[in-house]
């Protein structure tokens, strides 16, 4: 294959890579703020078997300088990842997603992975964005924990919940949400602004843009961003100090709280 064929082929991937940023702004009750740049890689989970074939840096669940494995991910590890997406979303609003999921996420980079959130973008079989799964874990726990998001109007992916899971010992549970999401494209952003006693208190953005998804472009990030997931954990500690170091209030995880009342 001719490198103009393989560049068609690769246009032709729902899977893309996308490179952008992130920013957290605190407002109260002190104001305290980051951004940082990174990239992600959008998964189509049809197309994932194959995505890394001819590229040997990365792999599809076999041990590599950067590589997809199972376990880092959605649902039981013995199960495939799409139908754990599909279960859940099913179990949740009633109505399973047939058609196409893509996953925003990190993989394992230099044998380290951690994703404080991966989003599923899920389709049903006309094309049209059915569902967005939000699968979080936490620091230092590593607990998990999912929310699925039921896209109604494709043109106004904004969604109101109530916090159901401990993620930052700097924030309470009494939290409401209100997340904003766009349909991956050219561009990808994710909106999210906590709410407490109906005074917005946090803010995060993600920015992305998109990229066709080639080989070059992949080892070109692994090599910019050697170290992408140990930056995620390294920065979550560093912020954690910054905001302890300001006397931010601490919350310890509900479950000492429980322990405690026992």
């Amino acid at each position: 294959m001719n490198a103009a064929s393989a560049s068609n082929q690769n246009e032709k991937l729902h899977s893309a890579i996308y490179t952008g940023w992130i920013s957290h702004q605190r407002l109260q009750p002190k104001a305290h703020g980051f951004r940082y740049q990174l990239f992600m890689l959008y998964l189509d989970l049809d197309e994932l078997p194959l995505l890394f074939k001819s590229n040997r840096l990365w792999s599809y669940l076999k041990p590599n300088l950067a590589y997809f494995k199972r376990e880092d991910y959605l649902g039981a590890p013995d199960q495939p990842l799409d139908q754990c997406v599909r279960d859940l979303v099913e179990k949740h609003t009633g109505q399973r997603p047939l058609g196409r999921i893509g996953l925003l996420t990190h993989c394992r980079y230099w044998g380290v992975c951690f994703n404080p959130v991966s989003f599923y973008y899920c389709y049903d079989p006309k094309g049209e964005l059915q569902a967005i799964v939000s699968h979080i874990t936490n620091t230092p726990w590593k607990e998990q924990f999912a929310y699925v998001h039921e896209v109604k109007q494709a043109t106004s992916m904004l969604f109101k919940l109530e916090k159901d899971f401990h993620v930052s010992p700097f924030m309470p549970m009494d939290i409401d949400y209100q997340w904003q999401f766009s349909a991956p494209g050219d561009a990808l952003s994710v909106h999210m602004q906590n709410w407490h006693h109906e005074q917005a208190t946090f803010f995060a953005t993600l920015k992305l843009q998109r990229h066709p998804w080639q080989a070059s472009t992949l080892n070109r990030m692994l090599l910019s961003y050697p170290w992408m997931t140990v930056k995620v954990i390294a920065a979550i500690y560093w912020q954690a100090l910054r905001l302890w170091l300001k006397r931010i209030p601490f919350y310890t995880h509900p479950k000492q709280h429980a322990k405690l009342g026992d």
